[in-house]
């Protein structure tokens, strides 16, 4: 498995590149849908940014707190989840959920929100990096936190996870910039 440094230096890249596809699109393409099942560009961005605020950081303060929400830390990733940190990516295959308002990420308000939003992942990723430097190294003991599909995982797997959750998303994004051009 990749440091955690390493993690992190590649996600900023990742970042980079999200920050700079946005740039290219105006909020006419960033609201675009193909049609009502289909995200827009922009509802990818938000999904991104809010997974990693609201449900990958909060599961990897969940580990280092080993609060009620965790497992032991013997509990084990499913075989997706041992077949995608073996991996160190997802399969590239698009993943379809029902829409449904639990899920479907709102339409950004500006560009504005979600250059803010990857900004904001990113400077909370960089201070998470500090404190996982030091859990890696035995100080602090991980529990671990289950993921729906994967299984459990420990706060070094969940700051991972989001690194490769964004990569994955780019498959996303250039067949969602497609149809702009169709």
């Amino acid at each position: 498995m990749k440091s955690t440094n390493e993690i992190l230096n590649s996600f900023e890249t990742t970042v980079e590149r999200y920050v700079a596809e946005l740039n290219l699109l105006n909020m006419d393409e960033l609201l675009r849908k193909e049609n009502e099942e289909e995200w827009s560009i922009g509802q990818m961005y938000m999904h991104l940014i809010q997974s990693a605020l609201f449900m990958q950081l909060r599961n990897i303060e969940h580990c280092l707190a080993k609060d009620e929400h965790t497992v032991d830390v013997d509990a084990k990733k499913t075989e997706l989840g041992s077949q995608v940190f073996d991996a160190e990516q997802f399969p590239p295959v698009q993943v379809k959920v029902p829409a449904s308002p639990q899920y479907t990420p709102w339409q950004p308000e500006s560009k504005e929100q979600l250059a803010q939003g990857l900004q904001q992942v990113v400077d909370r990723m960089r201070g998470v990096a500090v404190v996982l430097d030091e859990v890696t190294t035995g100080v602090t003991p991980s529990r671990k936190v289950l993921h729906p599909r994967l299984g459990a995982l420990n706060a070094q797997e969940w700051f991972h996870l989001i690194e490769m959750h964004y990569k994955h998303h780019f498959l996303q994004l250039d067949r969602l910039k497609m149809n702009l051009v169709m």
